[in-house]
């Protein structure tokens, strides 16, 4: 069937901060340079926001770039931080780390809570204003190439098609978005970013990508409880000494707070659940008091980059580029990963509006924007960030943890060599008969929950009517390798219950992949052992819909 088509100068796909970000300061550059720029940004969620989910602590930086008015405009910063806590949690007892003892990248001053959903939300009003046009809905499905190799273009996802893969009476074919420059923001494992990666060996001569999955609670507090501003970070309990992870808790305004953990992705015990290890971290002595009188008002689950600058692929190609999580610029000691994936969006603007200044026809390879982000306070940032995570993997969170410390606080992150990561997180299990079981306490319903419901505060729906949108490449692999080998991990690292064993009455089992749950954090793709899995957008609009998350 042919496909309607769509120009532009300049498609966006994703329209979360790097997105956002890019269109908007291509349309900056456009008024200007009396710059003739038509830009475009697809979102899969219902809405601007309904997926993002981020800690979130923003550093304003890009922002102040971009924007320098954003107060005067009404950016959704309402709460700046006013105070900070670091903890090291033992199974009882909480030791309080000295601020002045931690690194410098670690501390929060100039910095807001926020909601990157009422932040994206606000940042598309001003994409808007600007003249970009926003399509929310329309997940981007397709890489179009043209003859020459270069990217010109996505094509969105069909809507409308059956689960036995056939055309229903609503089916709507999917469209063609054709530009002269892509720009992929996907964000943390994006379907697509993955795909060009591969078919132009972006990752070449780097480190594996390493990942975390980072879960996320909004709390409304007793009044007795909440400080407006608080800051607080802890590592230690839950986790064990070889396995990363820690928690964050940020006070915001109304009452509320942003309750959560990351759980680094390269564990090694698969009987490890790092839902239940988040729902265990709120039941500590020292954490649990903070949630009297207190109400879960929303829950979600998200994949993270953590691998930094070692990891950071090829970031051009002919016809487009990754920017923001698609290409992994998160700051790992720092938590933070808006500020660099807003200013990546915005170098690689300015290195498209430059190309399409020139006049070339045919696509180029937008070498401007490497160039401007190897020369940025992106890079400089990612630099001396580059070996605490690599260490923690290396020599386990104590010794890695100290490590990185002395490098951070009194070199400044500059010691003269690059410690690299040596696996992909889904090698790192080992068989589950080797490894402990967790003893795991049953929630109970005050500070700790069971998942489907707190799925059921995700807000998340798909079509159930359409193909499973998590393929296996092989059907039978589950049960002949991963359930005798590990116990089949996806029973537990999925945060939102999509994998389940059943037994049939003869005793074989089965794996049920419940996507009417996904939440799209994106777990699955990373941490399948065999990498069986491969997940692909839905039908347009589905998913989580997170409210000030």
């Amino acid at each position: 069937m042919q496909r309607d088509a769509m120009h532009y100068d300049v498609v966006v796909v994703g329209a979360g901060p790097a997105g956002l970000s890019a269109a908007i300061k291509l349309r900056q550059l456009a008024t200007e340079r009396d710059q003739d720029i038509s830009v475009c940004v697809l979102e899969k969620g219902s809405e601007v926001g309904a997926h993002i989910l981020s800690g979130a602590v923003l550093e304003p930086r890009a922002l102040d770039e971009l924007i320098p008015d954003w107060q005067a405009q009404g950016a959704p910063l309402n709460t700046p931080v006013s105070d900070e806590a670091f903890l090291l949690l033992g199974e009882k007892r909480a030791l309080g780390v000295p601020l002045p003892f931690l690194p410098r990248q670690l501390r929060n001053e100039g910095n807001y809570i926020v909601s990157m959903g009422n932040v994206c939300r606000w940042l598309a009003e001003q994409a808007e204003a600007l003249g970009v046009e926003i399509y929310p809905g329309f997940p981007a499905a397709e890489v179009l190439y043209d003859d020459a190799g270069s990217v010109c273009g996505v094509a969105t996802g069909e809507m409308g098609i059956g689960r036995d893969g056939e055309a229903k009476a609503t089916h709507v074919p999917s469209i063609e978005l054709r530009a002269r420059y892509t720009l992929f923001a996907e964000g943390c494992r994006g379907q697509l970013s993955g795909q060009l990666e591969a078919h132009f060996g972006l990752r070449q001569g780097v480190d594996p990508q390493t990942y975390g999955i980072g879960f996320k609670e909004l709390w409304e507090l007793d009044e007795a409880s909440h400080q407006p501003g608080l800051v607080m970070h802890s590592a230690g309990w839950p986790m064990d000494t070889k396995t990363w992870g820690g928690s964050f808790i940020y006070h915001l305004e109304d009452r509320q707070a942003y309750v959560g953990y990351v759980v680094g992705l390269d564990y090694q015990n698969p009987h490890l659940d790092p839902f239940r290890e988040f729902q265990r971290f709120k039941t500590h002595p020292r954490i649990r008091s903070m949630f009297a009188g207190g109400r879960r008002i929303a829950y979600g689950a998200r994949a993270l980059n953590e691998g930094g600058l070692q990891s950071v692929p090829e970031l051009s190609f002919a016809g487009g580029a990754l920017i923001g999580c698609a290409a992994g610029f998160l700051n790992v000691p720092k938590i933070k990963g808006n500020h660099t994936a807003m200013k990546t969006g915005m170098l690689a603007a300015e290195a498209a509006a430059d190309a399409l200044a020139q006049g070339e026809q045919a696509p180029v390879v937008l070498s401007q924007y490497p160039e401007r982000y190897q020369n940025s306070w992106v890079y400089d940032e990612l630099k001396t960030a580059r070996n605490l995570r690599p260490a923690t993997a290396r020599w386990g969170m104590i010794l890695g943890s100290l490590y990185a410390g002395i490098d951070l606080k009194l070199f400044g992150g500059r010691l003269p060599w690059t410690l690299h990561h040596r696996h992909a997180d889904h090698e790192t299990l080992k068989p589950a008969a080797q490894m402990p079981r967790p003893d795991y306490p049953a929630p109970d319903g005050v500070v700790s929950f069971d998942r489907n419901s707190s799925v059921y505060l995700t807000n998340t729906n798909h079509e159930e009517d359409q193909p499973c949108h998590l393929r296996l490449r092989d059907p039978d692999l589950s049960v002949s390798h991963n359930l005798p080998l590990y116990d089949e991990p996806a029973q537990r690292y999925c945060p939102a219950g999509v994998y389940e064993i059943v037994y049939a009455d003869t005793g074989e089992a089965r794996l049920q992949i419940n996507a009417q749950n996904c939440i799209h954090c994106k777990t699955c793709d990373i941490k399948d052992p065999r990498q069986n899995i491969e997940w692909v957008a839905p039908e347009g609009g589905g998913g989580p819909n997170y409210p000030n998350m």
